[in-house]
């Protein structure tokens, strides 16, 4: 009994060796809160079902003769379609933006992450990144190139939510529609603020394949 005990216990204290040897996944720090996760995926599922309805609704009344959207990329097949599209996912867009502002605010997460944003440092990591020489080793830290995009995005949908309901509601909201200088050019404010925001996710998701980890920090927290 007694040599069963003493090799039970030798058994139990190798376990316990090997174990603290490997690697605690639920001990590595954690990048992105909850809150963060859901609302980033939520965001970009109103943000491509509103770009995509607003390509075929733009494709109604083009600004520019030279711009044509694709059917086979747009969304809703007719504008009545388009619109029903794009007034839904504004809904979530609108209140999951809400949310996420608010609380990055609260929590300190924009002022630690975000800023500053010095321009030195702007110039000198867009110049790493052209050389391939910018780290990403440590995920919870943005660098200065990462910062001036993230606040830019976040800048650029205040711009298109707020002239999107210019554009909606150009009477009932008409001092609105007058601070972006009248509805037609309410439409160009919109499309330009678009126009930013696919430049920014084009970046972003090619970012996330050459650095596969980050996507995983947003599926997974760490």
């Amino acid at each position: 009994m007694r040599r069963c005990f003493a090799k039970s216990l030798g058994m139990t204290a190798e376990i316990a060796s090997h174990s603290s040897a490997l690697p605690d996944a639920a001990a590595a720090p954690l990048i992105h809160p909850t809150w963060v996760r859901v609302t980033h995926w939520l965001n970009a599922l109103a943000m491509f079902i509103m770009i995509g309805s607003g390509w075929q609704i733009y494709d109604a009344s083009p600004l520019f003769s030279f711009l044509y959207f694709p059917r086979h990329i747009a969304l809703g097949e007719w504008l009545a379609g388009a619109l029903l599209w794009h007034f839904a996912a504004m809904w979530l867009l609108m209140l999951n933006g809400v949310v996420y502002v608010v609380l990055g605010i609260a929590t300190g997460r924009f002022r630690r992450k975000l800023l500053p944003i010095r321009p030195h440092d702007v110039v000198k990591d867009f110049i790493a990144a052209l050389r391939g020489k910018l780290g990403h080793d440590d995920l919870a830290v943005y660098n200065a190139v990462q910062r001036l995009l993230y606040l830019g995005v976040i800048l650029a949908g205040i711009v298109i939510v707020l002239s999107g309901l210019s554009i909606w509601k150009p009477v009932q909201l008409k001092y609105l529609t007058a601070f972006f200088g009248g509805y037609d050019t309410a439409r160009y404010v919109h499309f330009f603020a678009m126009a930013s925001i696919v430049a920014f996710l084009t970046i972003h998701i090619a970012l996330a394949f050459i650095v596969p980890k980050s996507l995983r920090a947003m599926i997974f927290g760490r």
